[in-house]
């Protein structure tokens, strides 16, 4: 039974998905050791990843990469209790949240709620503040679920659990420490935004340059003003600009993708007007 946790409690399960996660790891695992079952699903990490979960104790799982989406859904088949956790490498439970889920389970133990989970408040860390005025503020995820009620969806790389059911919300806050510095985010954003871009491109999403154009200024001012990122000052600003780039070459690289498969299909049709005489 974990330190804490009342004996009535249902056993709950935890997965983290992981590449390189050193410098965070820890501190995850740490935050959820109440959970009876921690399993780490590494995609082959170059760094002390998979040796910090095993010494942490948790079972390792080395997969290849297969997207977001599938890594996830992969994750849920192999814990084994009813209740699971999903946290990302980044995250840490805080005390509140970590008290809330022992209450759940209590009472999940003894009234069933019916509730296929629980969604769960995450608050970034970045530029050295908790963003808790706007911006990224409130940002409810689906973490705490039934194992059977939620089946893994979205598109990559914004996956999510889609529940069969109704879901609970928890005031407990999910610590989120997403980047290092500005050059952290950019890299990752544009990874991101290459993902992105596929997975729109093989939805069968198409758009026009005025795409390109148009949409990060509404992402920007969405950030900036709708979400009230101008709470965090000049900090807000430069971070809503940054919102407005990622939109910028998610939409600029599905239009390249669309670009470069007219040009193949021109080329085909040279050939055979060639072919043909």
């Amino acid at each position: 039974m974990p330190a804490g946790a009342d004996q009535k409690m249902l056993p709950i399960s935890a997965f983290v998905i992981a590449f390189n996660e050193e410098a965070n790891l820890l501190r995850c695992l740490e935050s959820i050791s109440f959970c009876n079952e921690i399993v780490v699903i590494d995609s082959h990490s170059k760094d002390r990843t998979v040796e910090i979960a095993k010494e942490f104790g948790a079972r390792v799982v080395e997969r290849d990469w297969p997207g977001y989406v599938a890594q996830k859904a992969f994750g849920l088949t192999q814990v084994s209790n009813t209740w699971v956790l999903n946290l990302d490498a980044d995250e840490e439970v805080s005390e509140g949240l970590r008290e809330e889920i022992f209450e759940v389970l209590k009472s999940e133990s003894e009234t069933p709620s019916g509730f296929s989970g629980y969604e769960v408040n995450r608050v970034v860390y970045y530029w050295g503040r908790w963003w808790r005025s706007g911006g990224w503020y409130p940002e409810f995820r689906l973490r705490l679920v039934q194992r059977d009620e939620v089946i893994w969806g979205g598109r990559d790389p914004h996956e999510k659990p889609i529940p069969k059911g109704k879901v609970g919300r928890l005031k407990g806050e999910l610590f989120h420490y997403t980047y290092k510095n500005l050059s952290d985010q950019f890299s990752r954003l544009h990874s991101f935004s290459t993902v992105a871009a596929r997975s729109a491109w093989e939805d069968g999403k198409r758009v026009g340059i005025s795409a390109v154009l148009v949409k990060p200024c509404l992402r920007a001012f969405k950030f900036f003003i709708l979400k009230r990122g101008y709470r965090e000052g000049r900090v807000g600003l430069i971070v809503a600009l940054v919102e407005g780039y990622y939109t910028f070459m998610k939409y600029a690289k599905l239009l390249e993708l669309q670009w470069q498969a007219e040009s193949d299909q021109e080329q085909e049709r040279e050939k055979d007007r060639i072919a043909n005489g």
